[in-house]
């Protein structure tokens, strides 16, 4: 049976890519790869990569998204959670998180999984993004 390797790509529709771009790039340290522009649909696009392991996060700006505030409650995406090595780690994040001015709630035991922590802050639509370390062995 074949089996799923990885995630190559996360979409998130946003409001205004140019909005979100700066503030993707900067608080979480990715780099714009691409932009596409479909004239046909209206739709805007900017790939961003992180650096060495080469996940992407695709911004997604379609012609008619609603002006709404996320809402994790709707059917869709609920959260992103992105993965560190280490707790030291996790408090490094924190601080640049501080640093940035981006509002958080600081590093928590998980109720979902025993033994890890997370961070847990919003993008500039209020969509819900962690940072999340593992328990270490």
């Amino acid at each position: 049976m074949p089996k799923l390797t990885s995630v190559h790509h996360l979409a998130l529709t946003v409001t205004d890519v140019d909005r979100s771009v700066p503030w993707y790039a900067r608080v979480l340290d990715l780099e714009e790869s691409h932009r596409r522009e479909d004239p046909d649909t209206g739709i805007h696009k900017v790939v961003l990569r992180s650096a060495g392991d080469g996940f992407s996060v695709v911004l997604v700006q379609h012609p008619d998204t609603e002006r709404r505030e996320f809402d994790e409650r709707r059917t869709g995406l609920d959260h992103v959670a992105f993965s560190v090595s280490s707790k030291a780690e996790l408090v490094d994040w924190e601080a640049r998180l501080a640093e940035f001015g981006v509002s958080y709630l600081p590093s928590t035991a998980s109720r979902t999984f025993e033994g890890s922590s997370v961070v847990v802050f919003r993008d500039p639509d209020g969509i819900q993004l962690e940072i999340w370390s593992e328990p270490e062995i």
